[in-house]
C-alpha cells in the first residue's frame, strides 16, 4: 500500500545552507548524497511525496538528474528559491506543481511558508521555509496548527503523513 510523505527545503547544491542552518555535513556533496539516500530508503516507487519548496539552487541542467534519482510520485509546492517555470518542474518528473498553497484532505493546508490562521481554526498548516529558526514572534500562533517539514526538523528524511497527523492529534 502506498504512503504519503512530506519534506521541504533540501536546498540541493546550495553550499552556504550548510553554514546558514548549521547542517551536519562537511560539504554539499555529502549533504546531497545523504538526503538522497535517506529519501530513497524511505520512499517506495508507488508512494506520494509532497515537496514543499526550495528543491535546489543552481542551473536548470542539475535538476533533471537530481529529480530522476528520487523515488516516488512527487508533487511540488514551489518555494521562494524555486525560480523556474511550472513547465520546467513538470519536465523534471514532478506529477503536479503548484505556485501557491493547496488544501489537502479538507483540513491540511500545504504551503512553503507558514500561513497565519485565526484562533480556533481546525486546520493544520504543513509547511517549510523557516528551517530550524522557529516561528516569528509577531505570528502569535498556536503551534498545534503548524508542522514544519524543513529537512533540519525531520532528520533530513521525508516524514510520513500519518506520523504528522499523530503528532498533532489529527488521527
Amino acid at each position: 500500500m502506498s504512503k504519503v510523505w512530506f519534506i521541504s527545503d533540501t536546498h540541493f547544491f546550495h553550499t552556504n545552507i550548510i553554514k546558514y542552518c548549521d547542517r551536519p555535513f562537511k560539504d554539499v556533496e555529502e549533504m546531497n548524497e545523504t538526503i538522497i539516500k535517506n529519501w530513497n530508503k524511505t520512499i517506495k516507487k508507488e508512494d506520494k511525496v509532497f515537496f514543499l519548496g526550495d528543491l535546489f539552487l543552481g542551473k536548470q541542467e542539475v535538476g533533471k538528474e537530481l529529480v530522476r534519482r528520487l523515488n516516488g510520485n512527487k508533487v511540488l509546492i514551489m518555494g521562494n528559491h524555486d525560480k523556474y517555470s511550472i513547465t520546467y518542474y513538470l519536465s523534471l518528473g514532478f506529477k503536479e506543481v503548484y505556485r501557491y498553497p493547496i488544501l489537502y484532505k479538507k483540513f491540511f493546508l500545504l504551503s512553503h511558508e507558514p500561513i497565519k490562521f485565526a484562533n480556533g481554526t481546525p486546520f493544520l498548516n504543513i509547511h517549510g521555509h523557516i528551517h530550524n529558526n522557529g516561528y516569528r514572534n509577531d505570528m502569535e500562533i498556536n503551534e498545534n496548527n503548524y508542522f514544519n517539514v524543513s529537512v533540519e526538523n525531520i532528520n533530513y528524511t521525508p516524514i510520513d503523513f500519518m506520523e504528522i497527523k499523530k503528532i498533532r492529534g489529527f488521527d
